[in-house]
């Protein structure tokens, strides 16, 4: 039995729905444990000033494995991997030279950035003065420095274990990160108070590091450090990872920059970004990382053995799938958007304003699902070729539009009353205070619109025109998407009444039922209107993701 466990742990997975749809599986299993630890954060402290220093705490630790993280990321070290594995030896040493360095270096920056703490967190949190709360932030941010550490060895582990295409063991990390999460809250918190909330964050850290060893040990590929550095492939590694580096700093500072102004607004608006920001998050892990992740080893080996028109076509195909669930995603979460926060945070000292809120910046941030999931899907066909300039100049130009979007919001929602008449009417937050936190969500999904936009017509310039294979299915996803929005919203008025709406089982039973006759009716609409990406993923399903042998070739190969 053991043994017939760890043989489904470590099978060699190659098909991209298959793996996409694994990946899927188990991102879903970890947002589901991240919403229970949301729900208890929620239900312990509401939105409230302690909870604001608790989001606020990750900030600088978080920028800090961007920047150095990014050497050790998948995107950089796979199509590496893939030149050197089949040699052990020099594969050996690279991954030896990459953990040094990677050591070295986060140790450098962690150290600093541990001495210079509150003088740096004065600067980008201005909003956070109170002595107390301040000592709080200062304190978690240092102990959450752990985390970049741990978690960039984690990283590269989890390059070896996707070279060898373990989507399994990579997919399961994530699962026990959020575990040690809630860990923190449920039995950290009544014994260390506050600050139990971030060791079980670096409990979480150290199990998502822990579970890839067996398997990297098994292969002899268990780094070490080493004073024979191969500095050739570091400087390859190097100038591979430094625009990407760029644009995930740039991605990071947009963030910074939205919880610094956040720390300025009503007590709260750190947490109400924070929740909204983190439902948001899955359907875009869920759909844009798991396609993403799933096609880049396949799209990597096509682009470096010449086949360009088989990675235009894994480009596409991923492209419709990602179209096909992120439609329906989004007007899901618009329509269901106070069901879905209720359900989830609606607990204890989280209030109905704070719903209301929280349920409008999620709507808000729902209109760039698509955008966010294609982008990172085109990232990364840009990283399988090697090409990792334009990613960079475009994600800086996000940056610039989204702060730029947010302050010119900012002040015409402030200077116009008929403008945050109309707004709030919309978003029905209307007699509300902290409404302000809401442009910071719209502002990001415009710079994310942009940015996926921008990113699609140099792709195409690039690589060749996809748009022609899309067409259809988005037009298809688009009327479903309308049809599931149309009669998920219907089913709130047909359920008002049946549920009793002041509990959290009546006000999930309205939510869930109306979502699933939305889907009903979207389902119908994409069988008749023939949609091809229905019955793939009922092939996909069919045919049980857990059997399906490893495909060596063709437009599915992995």
């Amino acid at each position: 039995m053991v043994k017939r466990l760890f043989g489904f742990v470590g099978k060699e997975i190659n098909g991209l729905h298959e793996a996409a749809y694994l990946l899927a599986l188990f991102t879903i299993f970890a947002q589901l444990l991240s919403l229970v630890r949301d729900r208890l954060l929620a239900h312990h402290f509401g939105a409230s000033a302690i909870l604001d220093v608790y989001y606020a705490s990750f900030r600088i630790p978080d920028l800090i494995f961007i920047i150095v993280t990014t050497f050790v990321s998948a995107a950089v070290l796979i199509p590496i991997f893939s030149q050197t594995i089949t040699d052990q030896e020099k594969f050996k040493r690279t991954i030896n030279s990459v953990f040094t360095v990677f050591i070295s270096l986060t140790l450098l920056i962690c150290l600093v950035t541990f001495i210079f703490t509150p003088f740096v967190l004065k600067i980008v949190l201005p909003g956070i003065t109170d002595p107390v709360y301040q000592k709080y932030l200062i304190d978690m941010t240092r102990i959450l420095l752990l985390s970049p550490f741990f978690l960039g060895i984690s990283q590269l582990l989890g390059g070896i274990v996707q070279a060898y295409r373990r989507f399994f063991i990579y997919a399961i990390s994530p699962i026990l990160y959020n575990v040690g999460v809630v860990v923190g809250v449920l039995f950290f918190y009544p014994k260390f108070g506050i600050y139990g909330l971030v060791y079980g964050v670096v409990l979480g850290v150290v199990l998502h590091l822990i579970i890839q060893i067996p398997f990297i040990f098994s292969k002899k590929a268990l780094p070490k450090i080493t004073f024979d550095i191969d500095w050739q492939a570091v400087k390859k590694i190097t100038m591979l990872s430094l625009p990407r580096t760029l644009a995930l700093t740039s991605s990071q500072i947009t963030t910074l920059v939205l919880f610094s102004i956040s720390s300025t607004l009503t007590v709260g608006s750190i947490t109400i970004f924070g929740f909204a920001n983190n439902l948001q998050s899955v359907p875009l892990a869920v759909i844009g990382v798991s396609y993403s992740l799933a096609a880049f080893p396949t799209l990597s080996r096509l682009y470096a053995s010449g086949k360009k028109d088989e990675f235009l076509n894994q480009v596409a195909n991923a492209a419709k799938h990602i179209i096909f669930w992120s439609l329906p995603a989004t007007v899901l979460f618009i329509v269901l958007r106070a069901q879905v926060v209720r359900t989830i945070l609606g607990s204890g000292k989280f209030s109905w304003n704070d719903t209301r809120l929280t349920a409008a910046a999620l709507a808000l941030f729902s209109l760039s699902i698509l955008a966010q999931s294609i982008t990172l899907l085109f990232v990364r066909g840009y990283y399988s070729a090697g090409k990792t300039v334009k990613p960079v100049i475009y994600s800086l130009l996000s940056t610039i539009l989204t702060i730029s979007a947010v302050f010119a919001l900012i002040w015409w929602y402030r200077a116009d009353e008929t403008l945050k008449f109309f707004f709030d009417g919309i978003l029905r937050v209307s007699n509300l205070s902290g409404t302000e936190i809401l442009v910071l969500p719209l502002a990001f999904s415009i710079g994310m619109i942009l940015n996926a936009t921008i990113l699609w017509v140099s792709f195409e310039e690039d690589f060749g025109c996809i748009s022609t294979y899309i067409k259809r299915p988005f037009f298809h996803s688009l009327i479903a998407s309308l049809v599931i929005g149309y009669f998920a919203y219907t089913g709130l008025q047909i359920f008002d009444n049946l549920f009793d709406l002041e509990t959290t089982l009546g006000v999930f039973a309205q939510g869930f039922l109306s979502g699933i006759l939305g889907l009903f009716f979207g389902g119908i609409t994409l069988v008749v209107l023939g949609n091809d990406e229905v019955r793939e993923v009922w092939k996909t399903f069919s045919s049980k993701i857990w059997k399906v042998k490893p495909i060596i070739t063709g437009q599915e190969e992995l």
